[in-house]
């Protein structure tokens, strides 16, 4: 019988938004003649820089980064073509003798590439399409209450201007195939390819909110409005996925009257604040995630360096 062959050895640095994961991240792969794998939704869109805290050029001279500007703003993703694309890059890089560094807070993004998705049935479309104009009509909100009576679980994950996969959920439900939680207990994301040592970034949850105060600060200083109208005036409507996220739709809502200035930026603020709870929620129920302070470079280095020799 032919020996097995070794799993690809991965290291996950994971945690909320503002928490210093890039910094951080680049100081130990360098360490290590790693590259970066970006496991953020939203990195992956070519023209939204300043919204999303890309790394900047100088960052990714330092490190190789992959898995950022590959898509137009209007283009479909999801977490499973990112596992798929993500898997390709490891594969890669394990190749050229190269330490992958997966590095984000979409959890579900984190999960899918490391452990695989579960196999959803087929969905009628005429399901997808009553739930599709339910939303535009009446709102993703009031599909997200529903969601939260059928799927407390799930709805607990989302926030509810996320109508993709509040649909996705619903249609589930609707399909008669139980909830999209269920199906996903029952897979427990099973797959499990790579040998993983996964670190969260932690730190006092106040000091934390004051960095997501202060970064909110720096996009805007940095010219966040300007991009959302260069992205408006390129044709990216408001209704899109991608303008529907964190800091741009906010923007939006100050553009086309809904919201005064002042009044945007702290409800902006204050939704970055929830986000980054919404991840230090799902991050602290994995318990292979070892928690660390964003400056103990030295510790998770020597943690590293015995995870692969072992």
């Amino acid at each position: 019988m032919a020996p097995a062959r070794e799993k690809a050895k991965v290291i996950v640095i994971c945690g909320p938004t503002g928490i210093g994961k890039t910094a951080a991240a680049i100081e130990i792969a360098r360490k290590f003649n790693g590259e970066i794998i970006s496991a953020d939704s939203m990195q992956i869109y070519r023209r939204m820089d300043i919204g999303t805290a890309k790394p900047t050029a100088a960052e990714r001279a330092r490190v190789a980064h992959h898995m950022i500007d590959i898509i137009e703003p209007d283009e479909n993703f999801n977490a499973r073509l990112f596992s798929q694309l993500g898997r390709d890059v490891i594969a890669q890089l394990h190749q050229r003798g190269r330490l992958p560094f997966v590095v984000g807070g979409t959890g579900l993004y984190i999960k899918a590439l490391l452990h695989g998705l579960f196999a959803a049935r087929p969905v009628a479309p005429d399901i997808r399409r009553r739930l599709k104009k339910q939303a535009e009509q009446l709102g993703s909100r009031t599909l997200f209450e529903r969601l939260q009576e059928c799927d407390s679980e799930a709805a607990a994950r989302l926030h509810p201007n996320d109508t993709y996969r509040i649909v996705r959920a619903l249609e589930t439900f609707e399909a008669g195939g139980g909830t999209i939680s269920r199906h996903q207990h029952r897979h427990r994301f099973a797959e499990n390819p790579f040998a993983t040592l996964t670190f969260g970034l932690s730190m006092d949850r106040q000091r934390l909110y004051e960095r997501i105060n202060e970064r909110v600060d720096a996009m805007i200083g940095a010219g966040l409005l300007a991009e959302v109208k260069g992205l408006l005036e390129m044709g990216y409507v408001p209704k899109l996925k991608s303008m529907q996220s964190i800091g741009y739709r906010h923007m939006v809502d100050f553009i086309e009257g809904r919201l005064p200035w002042d009044e945007a930026v702290r409800i902006l603020k204050r939704d970055s604040r929830r986000y980054a709870k919404r991840q230090l929620t799902w991050f602290g129920a994995d318990p292979t995630v070892i928690w660390q302070a964003p400056g103990r470079i030295d510790e998770m280095a020597k943690m590293i360096d015995g995870f692969l020799r072992s």
